[in-house]
């Protein structure tokens, strides 16, 4: 069972590819998250790997915020711990390593101002269970941006995903797509 499970996750060496120039370009972090990351906030970023979009987002929150960074393979999180401490902001990421069935996220309980799941529930055993850990974490009337790849997820599948959210109690604010990913703005009901 172990064995179908971890096939699921990302391999780390596929790491340095998501961190590409190229997709920087394609997929800009900084203008993607600029809508929704103020100074001062708590985000957090489920599925971290590298840190594509964690970095950026620690840039955005600023001295007084705060990025938890969380992924299921301790190597991509140090990996991405060096990469912040080369760029000065490993004072403003907090790392997490969690588990395939559960991010064990008890102690965040409702101090999130903003939760980002880029190209992960499709690697959950579960989606329903991490958008209820999500939820939990979420500040009353916060947001979960939800992305996964077009290439990766059929639009079937998202919508059984976006099912999952809104089963929980995400309301769906908005959908799209971007850089080649379809997403979803959810937001935690009052």
């Amino acid at each position: 069972m172990a064995t179908a499970i971890n096939k699921r996750i990302c391999p780390v060496w596929m790491g340095p590819i998501l961190l590409s120039p190229l997709r920087r370009w394609w997929q800009n972090p900084r203008i993607f998250l600029a809508p929704w990351i103020k100074p001062g906030m708590t985000v957090l970023d489920a599925g971290c790997a590298m840190g594509f979009f964690s970095l950026p987002a620690a840039e955005m929150v600023g001295q007084n915020g705060v990025v938890l960074c969380v992924d299921v393979q301790d190597e991509m999180l140090t990996r991405l711990f060096h990469r912040a401490l080369a760029a000065a902001l490993h004072e403003r990421i907090m790392l997490h390593c969690c588990c395939q069935s559960s991010l064990h996220l008890e102690l965040w309980h409702g101090r999130i101002d903003f939760a980002l799941a880029v190209a992960v529930v499709h690697e959950t055993i579960d989606a329903g269970v991490f958008f209820r850990e999500i939820k939990r974490t979420l500040k009353p009337l916060s947001r979960c941006l939800f992305v996964e790849p077009k290439w990766h997820v059929t639009a079937a599948t998202m919508r059984r995903e976006i099912a999952a959210a809104t089963e929980v109690g995400f309301n769906v604010m908005r959908q799209w797509e971007w850089g080649g990913m379809r997403c979803a703005l959810l937001e935690k009901a009052g």
